[in-house]
């Protein structure tokens, strides 16, 4: 690529006749190299922005990649913390109801017990009633015989 120096220093051989003026070859070369500086520089500063914008540019692709591992990973996360957190849940009903189902089945046989001591006093007290009513019945006919002889 020619630089702006290069077209500075550039010397044209000069002709003799049907030559062209150097003076408005040098004018020209003078425009020319000040125009071709002038976008010469703006083009070295384009091509520096552009290597900026595009290390920018990789490295907000790089943090965005980063970031949708990120998510991905706490999506997944998240789904087996639901999932343990439901397992646990499941197990501790279940441990309910097996507590549960085992108090039960304790208060009915606690229960049948109670029936049975129920059960077995209504007897010795039928029994004891029979015992007390036989007696009062014996004590009566003692009174009686004794009533009959006086």
């Amino acid at each position: 690529m020619i630089t702006p120096l290069d077209i500075e220093n550039k010397k044209f051989s000069k002709q003799m006749m049907n030559g062209y003026s150097v003076e408005e070859v040098d004018d020209f070369l003078d425009d020319l190299t000040v125009d071709y500086t002038k976008m010469y520089k703006e083009n070295s500063e384009q091509k520096t922005q552009i290597e900026e914008l595009s290390k920018s540019l990789e490295h907000y692709k790089t943090i965005e990649e980063t970031l949708q591992n990120t998510l991905v990973m706490a999506q997944k996360t998240a789904e087996d913390v639901k999932n343990v957190a439901k397992q646990q849940a499941d197990q501790i009903l279940n441990e309910a109801r097996g507590n549960a189902q085992t108090q039960v089945k304790e208060l009915e046989n606690q229960i049948m017990n109670k029936n049975k001591e129920l059960e077995d006093i209504k007897k010795q007290f039928d029994i004891y009633k029979a015992k007390m009513e036989s007696l009062l019945i014996s004590q009566l006919e003692l009174l009686k015989d004794v009533n009959k002889e006086d």
